[in-house]
């Protein structure tokens, strides 16, 4: 994967793609879309000159690859979240039918469900690091006929906060070890550990309560 993405480094085909994963990955969250987003950030990162002048401008092009990555990531997360908010809000029913089918959709459901309750927007942001945390957010809260000035202001931050830290992630690990698997992996490694941290954050009010 890096060598393939690296062949498109610096071409409008990466932000395609990245794009598209991001999208759609709400409605399939078995896409490796945070995966490809570090990818791109890692190769871009990870190759270029080493003379000093032509290191210098290099730099400067690769953070501004960087910030148009975090902008496609984010934009793309936004515009899937909204498309599954609003299909979901007119066919809430049917909705519900399809993640009653996914036994990780139905776990995740009701693993957030009272947690939205609980904690309002914030569980947004921490839902976006979880594993399919996004897809019942934003299914949720169209079946649930959520107010879209309730939801998607907190998504656009879930987006950006989430785009920002995989970007940042890929950048300095491939900054660091250089476009390798090796700095792939690491910086894949963290982006679990954030999404573990986030469930155990959204499911520890839980905790709590039963222990009281």
């Amino acid at each position: 994967m890096v060598e393939s993405l690296g062949s498109l480094s610096g071409t409008p085909w990466v932000y395609v793609i990245v794009g598209l994963s991001v999208v759609l990955d709400v409605f399939v969250p078995i896409l490796p879309s945070g995966i490809l987003v570090i990818t791109a950030a890692t190769t871009a990162a990870g190759s270029g000159p080493t003379a000093d002048v032509a290191a210098t401008v290099h730099s400067g092009n690769q953070l501004a690859e960087m910030a148009s990555l975090v902008l496609c990531a984010a934009t793309a997360s936004v515009l899937g979240d909204l498309v599954a908010y609003r299909l979901a809000w007119r066919g809430g029913d049917r909705f519900d039918r399809a993640i009653g089918r996914s036994r990780r959709l139905t776990a995740a459901q009701q693993r957030l469900g009272a947690a939205l309750t609980r904690g309002g927007g914030g569980i947004v942001v921490l839902a976006r690091f979880a594993p399919a945390g996004r897809s019942v957010v934003s299914l949720g809260a169209g079946v649930a006929h959520r107010a879209a000035r309730e939801f998607l202001p907190w998504s656009a931050l879930a987006g950006l906060v989430w785009a920002a830290y995989s970007v940042s992630l890929g950048y300095f690990g491939g900054h660091w070890l250089g476009a390798s698997w090796v700095s792939t992996a690491l910086s894949v490694l963290a982006l679990f550990v954030a999404g573990s941290v986030a469930v155990y954050l959204v499911r520890r009010p839980e905790r709590e309560t039963a222990a009281r």
